[in-house]
């Protein structure tokens, strides 16, 4: 088990490690700019990273946000496959729905914003009526990190650590969380993530890009083609709460264990309370494995999703409204899909899924991988 202060510890000897590195130089370590000031004044930085397959990266401190992935076509043009802001005030901006950052201290959603824990009871704000998602009023993704450049075996990457005091968002415990990005050779994007407590809490992060294979601001995801490696999936009240249940995916709408068309098959739930595609898949297998395959055939890209995380959540983009992003682009109803590992919805209300609950001593940790190619 690790403490808080042997967690912040190993990211010291991390970064120290990382600078000696094969690579050796401060030159080969991440381009850093200024992203603008938040609207309290707080100065925000923008990260680049690349590799040597030509993809580069761009994150910012603020909700440890991947901003851009530039990434080749099937004949080496290269397009910005996220969608983003050109700015910190567009990430505080009304048009800005989790864009790109890591979700928590929960993601996803918590029946009306109330748990209990080790028998004291806990109200958390209600922001997605009558539900608590995605942390709450100003969770992870609003707020500023601290952040650090680092080199491991040659990739460059990005350390992000904030510290959740006891009581923000009404949360208990005072919960101290890291996120690498890694941007490899092998064109992966390497998330790890860590978190300690110093009294039982709820965790459960993610990592929520719209992705648009061709590109930001192309008008639909529709004509992507999505398998995910899930049998099941769990089922949702009206309020997208889950039942309990894991439901089989066959003969579904969600059966996407084979590649289908996204569009194919979605006018099925538009009149269902997830108006369209806004569900967790509860994936096949244990350990590091893979959970999906995107694919864009006019482009010939692919999005291949490697987690060790139990659940999926398979989202396309329903309340996307137009809002502008960058470059001047606008981001119409369906043009990005967001997929996301993660523990189950409201699993502090279902012992049968696999538990959020944190105690002192023990270390949150997980791994996904965006591995970019082309087909």
């Amino acid at each position: 088990m690790m403490s808080t202060t042997q967690l912040l510890g190993g990211l010291a000897s991390l970064v120290l490690v990382s600078a000696c590195g094969s690579l050796g130089s401060q030159s080969a370590f991440p381009a850093m700019n200024d992203f603008g000031r938040t609207k309290d004044g707080t100065a925000v930085q923008l990260y680049t990273l690349t590799n040597a397959g030509g993809l580069s990266a761009t994150l910012t401190n603020f909700g440890a946000t991947l901003v851009s992935l530039h990434a080749p076509d099937r004949d080496g043009a290269m397009a910005d496959v996220v969608l983003g802001f050109d700015d910190v005030s567009g990430y505080e901006g009304e048009g800005n729905q989790y864009f790109g950052c890591i979700a928590g201290r929960v993601a996803n959603r918590i029946a009306k914003g109330a748990f209990t824990l080790d028998g004291a009871d806990h109200q958390l704000a209600v922001n997605n009526e009558p539900n608590h998602l995605h942390g709450g009023d100003s969770g992870f993704g609003q707020k500023v990190w601290d952040a650090t450049m680092i080199l491991r075996d040659g990739a460059q990457g990005v350390t992000f650590v904030y510290v959740s005091p006891a009581g923000e968002e009404n949360y208990p415990g005072t919960l101290t969380t890291s996120v690498t990005y890694l941007l490899t050779d092998k064109n992966e994007l390497r998330l790890e993530y860590a978190a300690t407590t110093d009294a039982p809490t709820l965790v459960n992060l993610t990592h929520h890009s719209y992705f648009n294979l061709a590109g930001h601001g192309a008008p639909t995801i529709l004509d992507h083609v999505l398998e995910i490696n899930a049998s099941h999936y769990t089922p949702c009240d009206d309020t997208l709460i889950p039942t309990g249940e894991l439901a089989p995916v066959a003969g579904t709408a969600l059966d996407f264990r084979t590649m289908q068309g996204i569009g194919k098959r979605i006018a099925t739930l538009d009149a269902t309370p997830a108006l369209g595609y806004d569900h967790n898949f509860a994936l096949d297998g244990r350990g590091m494995r893979q959970a999906c395959f995107l694919y864009h055939a006019s482009s010939g890209r692919t999005l291949t999703i490697r987690t060790d995380e139990p659940g999926l959540q398979f989202y396309t983009g329903n309340f996307l409204f137009g809002q502008p992003g960058k470059g001047g682009a606008t981001y119409a109803h369906r043009s990005g899909l967001c997929l996301e590992a993660q523990h189950f919805p409201d699993s502090i209300h279902h012992a049968d899924f696999p538990s959020v609950v944190l105690e002192p001593g023990q270390t949150y940790a997980q791994k996904t991988v965006h591995v970019f190619g082309t087909w």
